[in-house]
């Protein structure tokens, strides 16, 4: 889970313009009102929205013990009358990324699991989750949704879509996160893709190089190795010496060393032989 640090170090952030810290607060009471007060579980989201308050005084953070149902603190400020109407849609841009912000600080999380990636914000009614949605898709893209028990749930599972919602709307610890998560990720999955195709590459060399001491074999038993040229001759040899080197090891053991490739074609040249030599018997059986 990455949202509490990620709230906490956001939260931390007061916009310097007074119509964008109105629409933070307007936000945050929106999307965290519960039965009249705004409610949070981080102290720090808490203080941001009684920093945000004109009439501090008359609206101090109350604490609350945990429940079974919330293990963690509970904080609670009593809403002002003009917080508990829902705003007007704003036309600018700014205060709908600081909605957005209010939104991911009152009722969004967003986490990297074994799963993927994922951002969600859970509402309580209809009218807050158009609302959202609506906003998301005029600043970032567009959420999909879902209902989880007495919620609606607007979420993301793309993490290019995700990235772009939590750097609009200033969550840069939370990106810088991800990207290290993701980052990880990736390198796991390199190095397990290295692993399997060394594995396999190693699994192919060993059944090419038994087939290839299968031929020798019986080409020594049926045609002999001192009737090879010497070239072929001396690859058979060490072929049988050494059946776990690969091609280019052989080709280093000649006298002089020879290429891979040259490896290849002598044992190419041998396996011929010995396909030739199978067919001359197989045929030769049928007329005894």
């Amino acid at each position: 889970m990455i949202s509490p640090d990620a709230k906490d170090a956001l939260a931390r952030e007061i916009p310097a313009e007074t119509h964008c810290r109105q629409a933070l607060l307007a936000g945050l009471a929106l999307y965290g009102r519960v039965n009249g007060a705004f409610v949070t579980h981080r102290n720090a989201i808490a203080r941001l929205f009684w920093s945000l308050l004109e009439d501090r005084k008359r609206h101090p953070i109350e604490s609350r013990a945990p429940t079974r149902l919330h293990r963690l603190p509970t904080f609670a400020i009593a809403l002002p009358p003009l917080l508990r109407n829902v705003p007007a849609k704003s036309p600018h841009k700014c205060d709908r990324l600081m909605e957005v912000r209010a939104a991911f600080l009152a009722c969004g999380t967003v986490a990297a699991g074994a799963q993927g990636y994922h951002l969600e914000f859970a509402l309580r009614d209809e009218d807050a989750a158009s609302r959202l949605s609506w906003t998301l898709r005029s600043v970032a893209a567009a959420p999909k949704q879902t209902r989880r028990k007495r919620q609606l749930v607007l979420y993301f599972k793309d993490f290019e879509a995700i990235v772009e919602v939590l750097t609009r709307i200033g969550a840069f610890g939370a990106v810088l996160q991800l990207e290290d998560v993701r980052a990880l990720r990736e390198t796991k999955n390199r190095i397990h893709r290295l692993v399997n195709t060394e594995a396999a590459n190693l699994q192919r060399c060993a059944q090419a190089a038994a087939a290839q001491c299968n031929a020798i074999e019986y080409l020594h038993d049926t045609y002999g190795l001192p009737r090879l040229s010497p070239a072929l001759r001396e690859i058979a040899e060490l072929r049988l010496a050494h059946p776990e080197e690969s091609l280019a090891e052989l080709g280093r053991r000649c006298n002089p060393p020879i290429a891979k490739a040259s490896v290849s074609g002598r044992l190419a040249a041998i396996g011929r032989l010995v396909a030739s030599l199978r067919g001359m018997q197989g045929s030769a059986k049928p007329g005894r």
